[in-house]
């Protein structure tokens, strides 16, 4: 018998845990350990975000479902990792914290064979003075909750606006090395939609503050596109979108504090800006959780394990920007010095940057992380997943299951407003996820064909549908592994 122990029950989490225990017999044991009672599907929290889906439309609760599939759920946070166990027990373990009930505060050793560390990003609000959620008007549509909160904000600014109220809108990135641009970009278009459908848009300037370089960069040093017949820049493409709905942009930003309605940045010339405004979504910075690693003598290993993130089959040596390659990223998602722990989507430590690093004139860095959300988590924890069944199956190691983001594509659809006739979609395919420019040298590292960029209702139509598609697979009813990841 072997037991798979999962951390998270995001969309790598669940998606691993979804494929173990189908594919595994019921004598192996699949465990997941998440602090979220819920599932939830957080592409949509954009919509929450704008009022026009609630959050029970998006989630879930986990333990009914587990139950029934004959999955453990334990409703708790991992504190630390123990990959040699210690001296009295054959079994590594993870030290886990529980969350609810009586047993809140209390700690527990929850043993494995193999570890999946699917716990994502630490939502790192703190790294940027003064924004937090709900406080000096600003919001986040990060989670569930976070999102009907802004929700509420936003309702309450448009309600002051049709009563005569001139309003600033600010939404992007709240951190220099912020990631996860995309999100943004969905929802400050779904907010100038929003404006326009509650017959307040002239009431609001609506601006767009990020640490790209250029827009349409989004962390992926931005893409050369087929669209409509010609080829495009990501740059050109949401300029044109921006410019069409009358939003304005700051650029090689860096948000450094937050106020009462204030924003301090500083820009890559070095200078320290301030930009006012009614209402704000920042996303924050990413980062690992900070967990602590102990071998069998309790002696602190972390650097085994984490490099912020976790460290897995990556080329993680030190070397200028210009000299990385599509080789150095991961391909099994493995730990090198402990076979059978594992780190797919978020959860596993880029190699480098995939935009080009840059700096103010004053040294700071402003540039955006590595984004590895969405379809690349589902993919990479799927075959995580297929690789942990194969070598229990064969009872030797298997990493026949290999994907890098650097041969692998990705489809994004980024809402641009909510509505069956009124609606509008972003769609936009990458191939590959990691620019290749040896093999793509002419064309910014990317394959042209696949990849590609369109706008309009479908990509509406296409968004709605894979909300409920993706729901219905996250719950696993029949035949849910026929849906892709």
């Amino acid at each position: 018998m072997s037991k798979i122990v999962i951390l998270g029950a995001g969309i790598s989490g669940h998606v691993a845990a979804s494929h173990l225990r189908r594919k595994l017999s019921k004598e192996h044991k699949v465990i997941v350990v998440s602090p979220n009672s819920n599932y939830q599907w957080i592409p949509s929290n954009i919509w929450v975000g704008i009022g026009r889906m609630k959050s029970k439309e998006i989630l879930f609760p986990l333990a009914p479902l587990y139950r029934k599939k004959n999955i453990t759920f334990l409703q708790a946070k991992a504190v630390s990792f123990h990959p040699e166990g210690d001296p009295k027990e054959s079994k590594p373990y993870v030290l886990s914290e529980y969350v609810v009930g009586e047993k809140k505060g209390t700690q527990e050793k929850v043993t494995y064979d193999y570890l999946i560390n699917a716990t994502g990003p630490k939502l790192n609000f703190e790294a940027t003075d003064g924004l937090i959620p709900g406080l000096n008007k600003t919001y986040s549509v990060c989670t569930y909750g976070h999102a009907d909160h802004a929700w509420h904000g936003l309702n309450e600014l448009i309600q002051e606006m049709k009563k005569g109220k001139k309003a600033k809108i600010l939404i992007g990135t709240g951190h220099a090395k912020a990631t996860c641009q995309g999100a943004a970009f969905e929802y400050i278009l779904n907010v100038e939609q929003e404006l326009r459908k509650h017959k307040v848009r002239d009431m609001a300037e609506v601006t767009w503050i990020s640490n790209e370089y250029q827009l349409g960069d989004f962390g992926m040093d931005g893409m050369l596109l087929s669209y409509k017949g010609m080829t495009m820049k990501s740059s050109e493409m949401v300029e044109m979108i921006f410019e069409d709905r009358d939003i304005k942009w700051i650029l090689g930003a860096g948000v450094d504090k937050i106020e009462d309605g204030l924003a301090h940045y500083e820009n890559l010339d070095g200078e320290h800006k301030t930009e006012s405004y009614d209402f704000a979504m920042l996303i924050p910075a990413f980062s690992g959780h900070g967990f602590k690693a102990f071998d069998k003598d309790n002696q602190d290993i972390t650097n085994k394990l984490f490099k912020g993130f976790m460290i897995v089959d990556a080329d993680y040596t030190s070397k200028p920007y210009e000299e990385w390659s599509v080789q150095d990223w991961p391909e099994t998602y493995q730990n090198p010095s402990y076979k059978n722990i594992f780190a797919p989507g978020i959860a596993f430590a880029p190699p480098h940057a995939i935009s080009k690093p840059r700096k103010s004139k004053n040294g700071t860095d402003i540039s955006p992380a590595p984004p590895r959300t969405g379809m690349p988590s589902g993919i990479t924890a799927k075959l995580v997943a297929d690789n942990i069944i194969d070598s229990i199956k064969k009872g030797k190691e298997s990493l026949e299951h290999k994907g890098s983001l650097g041969n692998m594509g990705a489809a994004c659809i980024a809402s641009a407003g909510y509505g069956l006739t009124q609606g509008s979609g972003v769609s936009i395919t990458t191939y590959p996820i990691i620019p290749d420019y040896h093999k793509y040298p002419k064309s910014q590292g990317r394959q042209l064909g696949k990849t590609f960029g369109e706008i309009g209702l479908a990509g509406h139509w296409l968004k709605l549908a894979l909300h409920y598609a993706f729901i219905y697979k996250a719950k696993m009813k029949p035949f849910w592994w026929l849906i892709p990841e």
